[in-house]
Parts: structure tokens; sequence; C-alpha cells
């Protein structure tokens, strides 16, 4: 007696390209939600560095009789690679050309000893390597993730009427106001900063954080929100080599738009 097997039906070509095509439309329409999910954790992590960042200012305050991280006083103009040619003028330097500290690189021997990638945005929008630039202080210049504001110069080179020496809103329970006469709140935002390809042989090039969409800004009470970067409110954008004239005052006017953000 013989049994029969009966064989099996095979997807045909159509019916795989059909599952094909669904599952590739699945995934086109999971992967911007998961791509939203990671930037929304790394803009956690952005702003749990911000926070983190703010308690070593206090810290340093306590230590400083209620200073805040300063300085030190730029030394006298030679090169254009030298991206702090004045005296606390808001930076995202963390030493200078000498590898001398300056700004938030004051605290990586002292708050940020243990933690010093902080000073970093997971969410960098370019490449950048901590490690190479946490390196460089002490023996050259290194950049951070955020702007500072240590003062309110705007001026491109110091000048004796700048008086460096005795800078204002040094004082964390009592910063002063801003040139638009609202009180200073904040103390360091992400760069948002974009500048022609040209200005890399000054050593210089855009930083951006969040695709731009975001900036995350650390309040001078401890606290850090992240703000939408609606119409590049918080986007300091040179377009010629002009405009390095006036960045100073063009950092400082982000930081003032953070000053009255809710």
């Amino acid at each position: 007696m013989c049994r029969l097997i009966a064989g099996r039906r095979a997807f045909t070509l159509v019916e795989l390209l059909v599952v094909i095509a669904i599952v590739a439309l699945l995934a086109a329409m999971l992967l911007p939600a998961l791509a939203a999910a990671k930037e929304r954790g790394r803009r956690v992590a952005c702003l749990s560095n911000l926070r983190q960042i703010g308690i070593a200012v206090v810290l340093y305050a306590q230590d400083n009789s209620g200073r805040i991280p300063y300085g030190p006083i730029a030394s006298a103009f030679t090169s254009p690679f030298d991206l702090y040619p004045s005296t606390g003028a808001p930076t995202s330097l963390l030493s200078l050309g000498s590898g001398a500290p300056v700004a938030l690189g004051l605290m990586l021997n002292l708050g940020l000893a243990s933690q010093p990638k902080v000073l970093f945005c997971p969410s960098s929008d370019q490449r950048i390597d901590a490690d190479a630039q946490l390196a460089n202080v002490g023996l050259r210049q290194a950049q951070g993730s955020f702007y500072y504001r240590h003062a309110g110069n705007t001026q491109l080179f110091d000048s004796p009427t700048n008086n460096p020496a005795n800078p204002e809103h040094l004082q964390l329970d009592n910063l002063g106001n801003n040139r638009n006469g609202f009180p200073i709140r904040a103390l360091a935002l992400d760069t948002q900063f974009l500048c022609p390809p040209a200005f890399a042989m000054f050593g210089i090039a855009s930083s951006t954080h969040h695709q731009q969409r975001w900036t995350d800004i650390l309040f001078a009470d401890g606290h850090a929100l992240a703000r939408p970067n609606a119409n590049g409110r918080f986007t300091v954008n040179l377009s010629n080599d002009f405009d390095l004239d006036t960045s100073f005052g063009a950092i400082l006017n982000v930081f003032e738009w953070a000053d009255v953000a809710p």
C-alpha cells in the first residue's frame, strides 16, 4: 500500500517580493522613530553633563569667594590661530595655545577631574574626539562642546580700556544684567556655530549639536533645559571673514536669548 506525500507549496516570487516590501515599509516607519528616541537619549545625556558642570561651577565658586571660573588673562595677539584673543569673551575653549586651562577648563583639576568628558555633548553633529581634546589640555589649544560665559567681553582684542583684570558679572549670586537689561541667567550652552570651510585654515570649523534643532542650556541656579532652536536663534552663523570682528558679540547674543528662555 503506497502512501502519497503531499509536496509543500513554496512562496512564489511575487509573494516573496511582497513580503520584502512589507518588511522594508515597516523598517522605514520604525527607523525615524528609533533615531528620534536615540537622539532624545543623547539630549538627556547632554543635559546631565551640563548639570554636572553646574555642580562643579557651584563648588568652584564656594572655594573662590563666590566667583565663577574666569580667565585667564589673554596674551597679546600673535596669531589668527589663537581663538582666545580677548579676556572674558564667551568661549568653548578648554585651554589656550600655550596649553594653559581657560574657562570651563579651569575645573579639570578640581570639580571635573574625575569626569572630564562632561565637557562634551554626546550629540555632536560633527565627529569629535573628546580624549584627544582632553589630552591637549596643558600642551596646546583644546576645545569642548559648550560655550561658557565667564564675563561679557565682546572685543576682538584686549586693550587697556577693556580692563580685563576687573571684569564684570563674576559673582555667582550676583551676575548682574545683560546688554538688554535682563538678569543674566545662562552660563553655558551647546555650541551651534556655522562658518565657511575656508575658515579651516585658521583652525575654525563648524560645531553644532542635536541637528541644530535643540540647544541645551545651563542656568546659574544649576538647572539645565533643552530649548528649540527656532529660526536659528541659538545659532552663530559666520558667513565671511568680516563676521569674525563681531563673533563674540554674536555668541553673547545667543546667551541673551537664553537668559529669557522660559
